[in-house]
């Protein structure tokens, strides 16, 4: 994988003062419009008074399947990602995420995955890998400085709580929390959306609401809805009723949109 960064990032050491003298001039409103136009219709508008594009590139998704090279682009205030279609022409899949709520962690490298660091949100949380430890550095520098002036702009403070990170697919044969039914095209794997762990169809038979992923009940683990319960904070639903085929056996063998890939990309 090979990170493009097209005008390169702005350096940290000046990016406030090169963000101010940017955000109404008409070579960043031509940069950003070249963005919107390369996701096309689908995608939202990004040109607003005071937004600067601070820097692009290709990193590696840790998606729910596999590692994939995402498009990703830093501005001041927000992270925009989405799947390549064609380099530096076509995106789609457009994510949006308000920079005000991240938080980062780097991760150990392990492996073919290297250089790699966690972005965290309320509603979603994931890991993405730079090609060059280098490239990693200026992305953690630049993010952590876009948040902490829009944090220091606004008065707020950092955001505690975050979803938790999916583990993914191919790190779990057995289930997470049972750790007796073997993963197969009919016993399907699912993730708890509370602790991001990979589990069978029985262990994660309920749904609680958590406001700040859905205002809908999701998926849970029988571990996590017992301690969400106890909490007695929001609301639980009892067992699922596609856990069980027509015949009564204990697998969920039926299409759950929460679980396609596209709900972890």
């Amino acid at each position: 994988m090979q990170s493009t960064c097209p005008g390169g990032l702005i350096p940290a050491s000046g990016e406030a003062k090169m963000v101010d003298r940017l955000a109404n001039s008409e070579a960043n409103s031509k940069r950003i419009q070249v963005v919107e136009g390369c996701f096309g219709a689908a995608g939202q508008p990004l040109v607003i008074p005071g937004r600067v594009l601070i820097g692009e590139g290709v990193l590696t998704k840790l998606c729910r399947k596999k590692p994939k090279a995402r498009q990703f682009f830093l501005f001041n205030d927000i992270l925009v990602y989405g799947n390549i279609v064609i380099q530096k022409k076509k995106y789609n899949k457009q994510h949006i995420i308000p920079l005000e709520s991240v938080t980062i962690d780097t991760v150990a490298d392990e492996g073919d995955l290297r250089n790699g660091w966690l972005i965290k949100t309320p509603t979603k949380s994931f890991a993405v890998y730079a090609a060059t430890a280098t490239e990693k550095s200026e992305w953690m520098s630049h993010i952590g400085k876009c948040v902490g002036d829009l944090l220091e702009k606004s008065g707020k403070a950092p955001t505690g709580e975050h979803a938790a990170v999916w583990i993914p697919d191919s790190e779990a044969t057995l289930c997470m929390r049972c750790q007796k039914i073997k993963f197969t095209p009919l016993s399907r794997r699912h993730h708890c959306r509370k602790c991001g762990y990979v589990v069978c169809g029985p262990c994660s038979d309920k749904k609680f609401l958590l406001p700040s992923q859905s205002s809908k009940p999701v998926r849970v683990c029988e571990f996590c809805y017992l301690q969400l319960a106890s909490a007695g904070g929001g609301m639980g639903l009892g067992p699922r009723s596609d856990s069980y085929s027509r015949s009564g056996s204990k697998f969920n063998n039926v299409s759950d949109d929460e679980d396609e890939e596209d709900s972890s990309d």
